[in-house]
């Protein structure tokens, strides 16, 4: 036989229609939609939770008709020996959009394109012969071409779907956001309900390592600290917490149903820490939704408050530092205050020797093994403090006013900070 002959003889085979186990595979699989479609919808049911959890109706309606549809339109593939064309491919990107619009994950959806098409391979190349591998492999071919189709339509008509519901969320989010924190009535069509309370925090973030880097890689860094803070954040609660954030920290409302311990919050910001593996320094109140704009701005003078006092990181809320807050509003009495110390001043030894005496009540022998020196040392220190100052710690209405005069003058000198990146 010659060249041309052959090429005929190959294009004669390549029209007629493909054959296995003695029969046309297009016409028997579209024979066997109606008993094969209750398999497939059977398996999904046993086999993927998110379908077991949908409405019998969804089944019976919209999910059954969709696999009828694509065993119909792999029959017609086999049949004509073709790919899909995009007209036939609309239905599936309809269902696409409706299942993200229910809230379907995409995992879910392409499982269960795979397993359909699995499940019609199987159904007809059960019998095949030898003979018929020629066959089997162009029938295998197409299955997949038409897999991939599916695949890529479907998955873009759900990403597109999905894009627009998130960023109606987002848009909604914010602006509840907005509204809270002005203090202004939330509400409007399509606006998401305020929670009957919120834990309000403020956060103050560190830098992580990878951000002082140069070059781009310090940006990437950052967007990766916040996206790893907002979901430790959200697995905090039973919701999605409204954030404004960026690198430095910034404001969260965490809904709640009902005040939480204190334990759980500081929690939550202990996660958060541990997952974009930076220091965090943080303010914290549950409140009602009227009471968020005051308590946003309380926290962050709290936060303010406590890394300009040198306060290790942590969850701080306003009875923490009641003493330092409420000696830290300006006026004259702050001034005086501080101005108590005064003589202190051209002496640093002597400040910080005052400071570790009071932090450790008065314990000489204490406050001497943390400053490394004698405790006579500290004896002595001390008497000169008092000869400067007037003031004794060992008197009781002399001790309220060093304490007093100290917190006044770390609100007018702020104690640097530690580096507490990782």
């Amino acid at each position: 036989m010659g060249e041309q002959a052959l090429r005929a003889s190959a294009a004669s085979r390549r029209r007629a229609p493909l054959q296995i186990a003695g029969r046309q595979i297009g016409p028997y699989l579209r024979a066997r939609v109606p008993e094969l479609s209750r398999a497939v919808v059977g398996r999904l049911r046993t086999e993927l939770p998110v379908y077991a959890g949908l409405p019998a109706e969804a089944m019976s309606g919209d999910i059954t008709e969709i696999v009828q549809h694509n065993l119909r339109l792999c029959a017609d593939v086999l049949e004509h020996r073709r790919p899909a064309t995009e007209s036939e491919l609309t239905e599936q990107r309809d269902s696409a959009s409706q299942r993200a619009e229910e809230g379907v994950p995409l995992d879910a959806i392409l499982t269960a394109y795979h397993m359909g098409s699995a499940m019609c391979w199987r159904e007809i190349t059960a019998d095949a012969e030898p003979h018929e591998l020629p066959a089997v492999q162009e029938a295998i071919d197409r299955v997949l071409t038409l897999l991939q189709q599916l695949t890529a339509a479907v998955s873009a008509a759900y990403l597109e779907t999905r894009l627009l519901i998130d960023s109606q969320e987002q848009d909604g989010r914010r602006a509840l956001m907005a509204a809270l924190l002005s203090g202004e009535e939330p509400g409007g069509r399509g606006a998401p309900r305020p929670a009957p309370y919120y834990a309000a925090f403020t956060l103050a973030v560190d830098l992580h390592p990878d951000e002082k880097a140069a070059g781009p890689g310090a940006a990437i860094a950052a967007r990766r600290k916040i996206r790893r803070l907002r979901a430790a954040i959200d697995r905090g609660g039973h919701e999605p917490a409204l954030t404004a954030l960026d690198s430095e920290g910034g404001t969260v409302l965490l809904p709640v149903t009902e005040p939480p311990p204190w334990s759980e919050l500081c929690g939550v910001v202990e996660q958060a820490s541990r997952s974009a593996a930076v220091a965090i320094t943080a303010a914290a109140s549950v409140v009602e939704t009227a009471a968020l704009p005051e308590a946003v701005r309380r926290n962050a003078e709290v936060v303010e408050l406590v890394r300009r006092t040198g306060r290790p990181p942590g969850l701080y809320r306003l009875a923490d530092v009641l003493l330092d807050y409420q000696l830290s509003r300006p006026g004259a009495a702050l001034d005086e205050l501080a101005n108590l110390l005064a003589p202190l001043e051209p002496k640093p030894g002597l400040l910080r020797t005052l400071e570790v005496y009071l932090a450790c009540d008065l314990d000489r022998r204490a406050a001497a093994a943390a400053l490394f020196i004698h405790p006579n040392t500290v004896d002595y220190r001390i008497r000169r403090i008092t000869q400067l100052t007037g003031l004794s710690p060992s008197s009781t209405s002399d001790l309220h006013q060093i304490n007093a005069a100290l917190v006044a003058r770390r609100s007018r000198h702020p104690v640097p900070g530690p580096d507490r990146s990782p």
